[in-house]
């Protein structure tokens, strides 16, 4: 049986070694200009296609003003594209542009490499491993964003 100490020093542990990941792989970034609230944005458009602010705000789990202000800063150096919504004339449609598009491909481009790499250096049962965290990860991720 696992005690709550237990699960408690395992919390502390996994969230210190994702830090640790996330930490490298932003250092795999080719383009420093843009920020990772920035380059978070991107992803979701990448992800999610156009859509409007408030909903991107959403989805990054920042205020709408704040929303507001990084889609102005990525339209102002051409990585989205701002269109009139279809149905409210007080609302518009945020989407990727070709640079966005391209910026984003190459942010997954350098991780990937990278973590290919590093995963090419283990064993067959560290790999399987590996397989099956990502189903638990996967798990405690969708229940919490239900």
């Amino acid at each position: 049986m696992t005690s709550a100490t237990d699960i408690q020093a395992l919390a502390s542990d996994l969230s210190l070694a994702i830090v640790r990941l996330t930490r490298h792989l932003r250092g795999r970034r080719l383009d420093a200009t843009v920020s990772l609230t920035q380059l978070s944005a991107l992803a979701t458009l990448s992800r999610q296609g156009p859509i409007t602010p408030g909903a991107l705000a959403a989805k990054e789990r920042v205020q709408p003003p704040s929303m507001t202000r990084v889609i102005a800063s990525l339209a102002d150096i051409g990585l989205v594209e701002r269109h009139p919504h279809p149905t409210d004339g007080r609302q518009v449609i945020v989407s990727l542009s070709e640079a966005g598009r391209v910026l984003i491909a190459n942010e997954a481009t350098a991780r990937k490499a990278w973590m290919t790499e590093r995963l090419a250096t283990l064993d067959p049962d560290q790999l399987e491993t590996l397989r099956k965290a990502i189903g638990i990860f996967s798990e405690i991720v969708d229940e919490q964003e239900s």
